[in-house]
């Protein structure tokens, strides 16, 4: 008989809540029973039993696994400030996690979350819902069979919105891209093999505010619990063992509408496109132009079903990846291996992410991975 698993949630009301469904998601898996939630927030506490359908509610997360011991953990708020403690005291009793992105505020917590897990032989999920999306099974196979030719660059943007672009897109939305990227880049044909043909050997970026480099007078107190945070532009450069050589940018109010935040792979042959997002748009162009204007191409839909053909999975975004999230996590515990969006793989997203800051405060390119475990912009100097 499938084994049934005690599930306890932990949202913080007002500081991030329960991320993008990660609380409501358990309810539509026959094998998850939520038997307890965790919110410091009298109001929201009371409010997500109700939501959750949870047995009990508890105002100290501690508590609440000490006494349900849970089998899962959804830790479900956005802020990321709490989340390393969070994880280690999950981890400590030996449970697997359902964790929002992004990951950590700095590497030395994500390693400490990752040796606290390994010792424990416990499976961490992390919410990037591009990892789940059929689309990105059929690029890889679209990719390995030549559609776009030899794979040239991927370039990626953030939302660019009028408050967030810059560092905090970077670090709120750009993770996914990030993350996107390392998924695609890790399933091409190495051009120029390595042990590490499918990961992030360099970054090179500048951090900008207004135009000029940040310094230390820029630092600021980052929204969601990110820490210190600086820039309203991102401009990053990412060279991967296979050779492949990726981009990312952010600019605060350059935002296009439709929005532009989304991945695009390039290759000698054609190009395919992603916008962020589970079953969300994605394109194959048959054009080494990449000019379907020019060339009288056009771009081709790629569905879960294949290349032009109508979607037949009704699903929306946030509940369809949050739902194929935790089948893979159940499935990763049971036969013992690594869920799809696996704490490494947040790791090196997060390790992207503070690749840039490092990069920045060193006037150069840094090497992956980075020896620096702290906040690169706490090290800053006017």
């Amino acid at each position: 008989m499938a084994k049934t698993y005690r599930v306890g949630i932990i949202g913080r009301t007002g500081k991030g809540n329960y991320g993008h469904g990660l609380d409501t998601v358990w309810s539509h898996v026959p094998q998850c029973e939520v038997v307890a939630v965790a919110d410091d927030h009298d109001g929201g506490r009371a409010k997500a039993k109700q939501k959750t359908g949870a047995k009990r509610a508890y105002a100290d997360y501690r508590k609440m696994l000490d006494v349900e011991k849970p089998d899962i953990v959804a830790i479900g708020q956005r802020w990321i400030d709490k989340h390393h403690e969070m994880a280690l005291a999950a981890a400590d009793r030996g449970c697997h996690m359902y964790m929002e992105k992004p990951f950590t505020p700095t590497l030395k917590e994500a390693d400490e979350i990752i040796h606290a897990c390994e010792m424990r032989h416990l499976k961490v999920q992390v919410a990037h819902a591009n990892r789940f999306t059929p689309q990105l099974e059929i690029a890889k196979t679209l990719i390995a069979q030549g559609e776009i030719g030899d794979v040239l660059e991927i370039r990626a943007r953030g939302k660019e919105d009028a408050r967030r672009g810059g560092g905090e897109d970077l670090w709120v939305l750009g993770t996914h891209m990030l993350d996107l990227m390392r998924a695609l880049a890790g399933g091409f044909v190495p051009m120029k093999a390595t042990p590490r043909a499918g990961e992030v050997i360099e970054c090179f970026a500048t951090v900008t505010e207004k135009g000029k480099p940040v310094t230390a007078a820029n630092v600021v107190d980052g929204n969601e619990g990110i820490g210190p945070l600086a820039g309203d532009g991102i401009d990053a450069v990412y060279r991967f063992g296979n050779g492949i050589t990726g981009f990312f940018a952010s600019h605060r109010g350059m935002g296009g509408s439709p929005s532009r935040f989304g991945l695009t792979v390039y290759g000698s042959k054609g190009a395919i496109t992603f916008q962020s997002g589970y079953l969300r748009t994605a394109y194959l162009l048959r054009d080494p132009s990449w000019s379907p204007g020019r060339s009288g191409k056009k771009w081709l839909p790629i569905s879960s079903a294949g290349v032009d053909k109508p979607e037949p999975i009704k699903a929306e975004s946030h509940a369809g990846a949050n739902l194929a999230a935790v089948h893979d996590l159940i499935d990763a515990i049971e036969k013992d291996r690594q869920p799809k969006s696996s704490m490494y793989d947040a790791r090196a997203a997060t390790e992207m992410i503070v690749g840039v800051f490092e990069s920045h405060r060193l006037g150069g390119p840094v090497a992956f991975p980075l020896k620096n475990r702290r906040n690169p912009l706490t090290m800053l100097e006017n």
